[in-house]
C-alpha cells in the first residue's frame, strides 16, 4: 500500500499522524512552502457544534493520540444584536490560532509527524493517482472535489478581518447578529492573547448582497465592536476573502480516493468553523486505510451535523433585526443557557426547532 496525502492542513496532517500510529508511512505533498503558510487568524471550537463530544481537545488526545494546545478556553460568550445582548457562561469551547504562527494548530500537528512533507509540490491529483494505491485529498478547498463532480456547493461567503490590539479577557469571545453589520451573516471577536484579537465580519454572496461594500460593513462593525468592548482597538494587520465556498462532498470516498477536510465539507455553515470535522475526517480516512473502520460509515454523523448546521443557517438568514433581538434576549435567559449545555438533544437540532416560529412569522410578513 502506497498512500499519498495531498495537502498538509488539519485533515492531511491528522491523517498522516494516525497512519503512522498504525504502521503505514504516507507521503505528504503540500503546494505551499510550509504548513499554515497564510495570514494569521483566530478560530473557535464550540462544543455546541460538536455534540456529543463535549471537550474536543481531550477527546482527540484520549481517543486518537493527537495533542493540540488552544490559545484559551471559552468561559464567556457574548452575543450582540442591534438592541440586545446575551451572556452565556460555562465550558463552551476553545480558541485557537491558524496560519503563520508558531502556536498555530498546523505547526503543532507537524511537530507530531515523523513522515517528510514535500513542500512546494506541483503534483496534481491525477499524477498522484498513477503513482500511489490510495490518495487522500486534503487540499483545504473544494476545487478537486468540484472538478470531479463530487461536491455540492451550498453558498459562498465573503469575509474581512483584522488583528487588533487592546486589553482583552482571553477567555471571552463575542459574536454579532445584526443585518446592518453583516447582512444574513455574522461578525465575531476572538481573543488570541491578553493583548491581541481577531475581528471578522462575514456574509453570504447572495444577489441581494451584491451591492454591499465590504469595506463599509467592516468599518461599521469595527466602530460597533470598539463601542461594545469599551475601548479603542488598534488595527495591526488585515485580510479579506471573497467567494469562499461552503458545501459538502456527495460521497466521502470514490474508489481509492478519500475526501477529507474542506474536500469533505468540514466547514459548518452556521458559524463557519470546522476544525474538529477536518481533524476527524483525516483520522477516519486513516482508520479505513489501516483496516479498522469504514470511512463512509464513520463520517455519517459529521454529514448529519453539517446538514443540521445548514438548516439552522438558512433559518437565521430569514430573520430581521427585530427577530434577532428577540432571539438574543431569549438566549440571555436561563432557558438560553440550557440550550448551550443540553445533553438530551443536539443543540443544533434544538436551536433549529426553536427558531421555527420566528421563521414562519417572517414568511407571513413577506
Amino acid at each position: 500500500m502506497k498512500v499519498a496525502i495531498m495537502g498538509a492542513g488539519l485533515s492531511g496532517l491528522a491523517c498522516a499522524i494516525t497512519l503512522e500510529k498504525h504502521g503505514i508511512i504516507p507521503t505528504v505533498f503540500e503546494k505551499r512552502s510550509q504548513v499554515g503558510d497564510r495570514f494569521v487568524y483566530g478560530e473557535i471550537m464550540l462544543s455546541l457544534l460538536s455534540r456529543p463530544i463535549r471537550d474536543e481537545l481531550a477527546y482527540l488526545s484520549e481517543k486518537y493520540g493527537i495533542f493540540l494546545r488552544p490559545t484559551g478556553n471559552i468561559k464567556n460568550l457574548y452575543l450582540h444584536s442591534e438592541h440586545e445582548k446575551a451572556h452565556i457562561t460555562g465550558a463552551l469551547g476553545f480558541t485557537n490560532i491558524r496560519g503563520r504562527h508558531e502556536h498555530a494548530f498546523e505547526q503543532q500537528l507537524e511537530s507530531q509527524l515523523k513522515s517528510k512533507i514535500h513542500f512546494n509540490s506541483s503534483y496534481s491529483y491525477e499524477e498522484l493517482l498513477l503513482d500511489y494505491t490510495h490518495v487522500v485529498l486534503a487540499t483545504g478547498d473544494a476545487a478537486y472535489a468540484s472538478k470531479i463532480q463530487n461536491y455540492r456547493q451550498d453558498l459562498t461567503v465573503s469575509l474581512k478581518g483584522s488583528m487588533v490590539r487592546g486589553n482583552f479577557e482571553r477567555f471571552s469571545a463575542a459574536a454579532w447578529l445584526d443585518n446592518q453589520l453583516a447582512p444574513k451573516g455574522y461578525a465575531y471577536f476572538i481573543p488570541l492573547s491578553d493583548t491581541e484579537a481577531d475581528l471578522v465580519v462575514a456574509y453570504p454572496d447572495y444577489p441581494e448582497n451584491a451591492s454591499e461594500d465590504i469595506e463599509i460593513l467592516w468599518q461599521r462593525f469595527y466602530q460597533k465592536s470598539c463601542q461594545d468592548l469599551n475601548q479603542n482597538l488598534e488595527v495591526i494587520d488585515g485580510f479579506q476573502i471573497t467567494n469562499y465556498i461552503i458545501g459538502i462532498c456527495n460521497s466521502p470516498r470514490i474508489g481509492n480516493t478519500f475526501f477529507t477536510g474542506n474536500c469533505f465539507g468540514s466547514i459548518m455553515p452556521f458559524l463557519g468553523f470546522g476544525q474538529i470535522t477536518a481533524l476527524l475526517t483525516g483520522i477516519y480516512a486513516a482508520h479505513d486505510l489501516a483496516g479498522i473502520g469504514n470511512y463512509e460509515k464513520l463520517t455519517q454523523p459529521l454529514r448529519r451535523s453539517y446538514e443540521q448546521s445548514l438548516v439552522l443557517r438558512r433559518q437565521m438568514e430569514q430573520l430581521s433585526n427585530h427577530q434577532y433581538d428577540l432571539c438574543v434576549k431569549a438566549l440571555g435567559s436561563s432557558f438560553g443557557q440550557r440550550i448551550f449545555h443540553t445533553k438530551s438533544m443536539s443543540p443544533l437540532k434544538l436551536s433549529s426547532y426553536l427558531l421555527r416560529p420566528f421563521v414562519k412569522g417572517k414568511k407571513k410578513n413577506c
